[in-house]
């Protein structure tokens, strides 16, 4: 027996639409990676050739005379030449450091994975964050080390050369030599934009959030160009320095994924009010897009300065994207009802409801421009197909029209909560409460022009 909402030849030739526009997408990435590896090998080669042209130079002026019958005597009587300089270096291999290098300050936060506290280190005095990792002992020991934990550690390893995302500097154990009670030691940013929007009267200028968002669109196209989903962008896991930089954190989630995606992946992933909806209707196979999708609402935030879409459970999540982006239909989102968890919803007709509009969700709606609408409307498609990729979204035309994006530079500086810091004010004058004017007795000012 066929479905009731079988495909159409008119949805077949839209799915193949966009599986081709998909794969074209797919393949210029590809492109552009192999295009950086064979950029990187020919400067490898000329650094290469570039030694051994110094090499070579370095053998012509050690150049030594013609061979000559070797005694006793003339071996005793020659130098020793060390051959130190043409050994490559090799690593060498050392202990794991110890917590106990480090002294802790103050705790920063629990989450999900770990406990971040802010320690100097006793040695250099830098001050750093540490990241206990959550490990259950039980499952260690039969399962090894958690691979939730490995893909975080590899997460932040391949993404050292990108400026937006946290350095891992190293990972260390604890106070019990086991696999139990390890710490990542990560660089200390002052600030984390969930607590410092809590802190904030006024939202970001939108000069600001420009800035803020190209920052962390180029983290997140960094990581999916390199094969990574982060799968928990929100405000809490984008950090902001005093210097106005954006660094992405908390890579527990992280994965990495292929071409074609692996199979059967996790649903349950990202914070529920960041969800995207393919994922609160079930689906098991996703992509880059859902990434995209907490990036919208990681904008809309920024925006309004408070969550968008702060759902209570999934269900009043799911009617609050609704009620925001619209009602999904056949046109809209063509493979909507074969997610498990749509198939017996009940839905209102797209004709009787109200088209909604993201603008009158902002702060001061005056304020965004139809581009930055436009942006804000395709981060949120429901349709994930229909979603830019972040290397688009850092070319959409909102970030080069006025304002244009606040330098770092200028970017207002506030007291850190994860540093203790407070704001220092200095003494001012009261204002004049009535009464008398004081009387001036007669005083010497001829020092003050001496």
């Amino acid at each position: 027996m066929s479905s009731r909402w079988a495909d159409e030849e008119a949805d077949k030739a839209l799915r193949q639409k966009e599986k081709e526009e998909k794969a074209r997408k797919k393949l210029l990435k590809q492109q552009k990676l192999e295009q950086q590896a064979a950029l990187a090998a020919k400067k490898a080669a000329a650094a290469e050739e570039q030694q051994l042209a110094s090499q070579r130079s370095r053998n012509d002026e050690d150049e030594r005379p013609a061979k000559r019958q070797r005694t006793e005597e003339a071996a005793q009587d020659e130098p020793t030449i060390s051959t130190s300089r043409y050994r490559p270096v090799q690593p060498t291999w050392r202990p794991c450091r110890h917590v106990s290098d480090y002294e802790t300050l103050n705790a920063i936060e629990e989450g999900s994975y770990g406990w971040v506290s802010r320690a100097r280190h006793v040695e250099s005095g830098s001050i750093v964050a540490l990241k206990h990792l959550k490990l259950d002992p039980s499952t260690t020991s039969q399962e090894g080390f958690p691979i939730t934990a490995l893909r975080e550690i590899q997460a932040l390893k391949s993404s050292r050369s990108h400026d937006n995302i946290v350095t891992l500097h190293d990972v260390i154990t604890g106070s019990t030599p086991s696999t139990n009670d390890v710490y990542l030691v990560m660089e200390f940013v002052e600030h984390d934009l969930k607590t410092l929007q809590e802190s904030m009267e006024t939202p970001f200028a939108i000069s600001e959030v420009k800035t803020l968002m190209l920052q962390i669109t180029s983290a997140v196209d960094y990581l999916h160009t390199h094969w990574i989903l982060h799968r928990d962008l929100k405000t809490s896991n984008i950090l902001l320095s005093n210097r106005g930089v954006v660094k992405l954190a908390d890579f527990g989630m992280a994965r990495t994924f292929g071409d074609p995606m692996p199979p059967a992946l996790t649903q349950l992933v990202v914070t529920l009010w960041y969800r995207a909806p393919e994922l609160l209707l079930g689906a098991d196979k996703y992509d880059t897009a859902i990434d995209v999708w907490s990036l919208g609402c990681v904008m809309g935030e920024l925006l309004r300065n408070e969550p968008l879409l702060p759902g209570k459970n999934e269900v009043d999540q799911l009617s609050r994207i609704f009620a925001t982006c619209g009602i999904p239909s056949s046109k809209t989102w063509p493979r909507f009802r074969s997610l498990p968890n749509a198939r017996h919803l009940n839905l209102p007709s797209p004709p009787q409801t109200k088209e909604p509009t993201l603008r009158s969700l902002v702060a001061d709606p005056t304020n965004l421009s139809t581009a930055g609408v436009r942006l804000l409307e395709s981060l949120l498609s429901l349709n994930p197909n229909r979603r830019p990729d972040a290397g688009e979204v850092l070319e959409h035309p909102w970030f080069t029209e006025d304002p244009r994006p606040k330098s770092t530079a200028m970017f207002p500086t506030f007291p850190s909560k994860a540093g203790q810091e407070r704001r220092r004010r200095r003494p001012t004058p009261q204002a004049p409460r009535g009464g008398e004017a004081p009387k001036l007795d007669a005083a010497d000012f001829s020092a003050v022009f001496g």
